[in-house]
């Protein structure tokens, strides 16, 4: 979808004008921590949770052109002064490419891009000559640094999802740089320390449970199945803005897939 912070931009072929939501009021799914604590480890003390619902999230995107785009946070035309972050994250978008779809050659700056492949394959291709193709369960991470400009587009035969977090460098500037991991292990957390970040990915068969970092801030996005969280049932597309958790985890319902971002600040 059509995005643009300052210093960042992002065009859609063929991409029109969405509505403005600037006088969007409270967000629904957003509140204090639901009852109970069948989530919880010995010396659990109650944190700060709000809820997000996939269904909450502003949607964007061009259908004529084959984008559909969900948006947890401000972004474009979208804005809720009380919605614009979460730590260090600014964006986490999910987009769905049609076959051909894709967004034109576009500029970042200052930002740590992160992008997680749901379904199908992402072609990358960047200024600073870089030109991969992105499956699904691979890490993808751009820093965009001073400035670089990129193309992500679909390019295969079936439809493309992928989950993209923005993330503010805890210093601007640099030269860019490009990373993707392949196949990333359930073990193998994926440090950010450009922006103070480590991204955790979670694959849970059902019954099993995980620990949600003990940090200043933690961040859960279900990408499939169902897990449950301090009495909240979490969906695919469902996420979870935790402040001050200490001894709290997350149990999976049915097999699920969670990305847990862990912040320092």
């Amino acid at each position: 979808m059509a995005g643009f912070r300052p210093g960042h931009g992002r065009s859609p072929t063929g991409a029109r004008p969405v509505s403005d939501r600037s006088t969007a009021g409270p967000r629904p799914g957003f509140g204090p921590p639901g009852p109970g604590h069948s989530g919880a480890r010995p010396g659990y003390r109650g944190p700060v949770i709000s809820v997000q619902r996939a269904d909450d999230r502003y949607t964007g995107g061009d259908e004529a052109a084959g984008i559909l785009s969900r948006h947890a946070f401000s972004f474009s035309s979208f804005y809720d002064p009380d919605n614009l972050r979460f730590g260090a994250i600014l964006a986490c978008n999910e987009e769905r490419l049609a076959p051909g779809a894709g967004f034109d050659e576009h500029p970042h700056s200052h930002t740590e891009i992160v992008t997680w492949v749901v379904e199908g394959e992402l072609t990358h291709r960047d200024s600073a000559g870089h030109a991969t193709v992105v499956r699904a369960g691979d890490v993808q991470h751009l820093s965009s640094a001073a400035g670089v400009r990129h193309v992500e587009r679909n390019d295969g035969d079936i439809p493309l999802t992928f989950l993209q977090m923005w993330l503010e460098p805890i210093e601007p500037g640099g030269e860019p740089s490009y990373t993707t991991v392949p196949g990333i292990a359930d073990s193998t957390p994926y440090a950010l320390p450009e922006a103070g970040a480590m991204l955790h990915v979670r694959r849970l068969a059902a019954g099993e449970r995980t620990a949600v970092p003990d940090a200043a801030r933690a961040y859960v996005h279900v990408i499939d199945g169902e897990v449950r969280l301090d009495g909240e049932t979490l969906g695919p597309g469902d996420a979870a803005r935790i402040t001050g958790a200490v001894g709290l985890e997350l149990v999976a319902e049915v097999p699920a897939q969670v990305l847990v971002w862990e912040l320092s600040g």
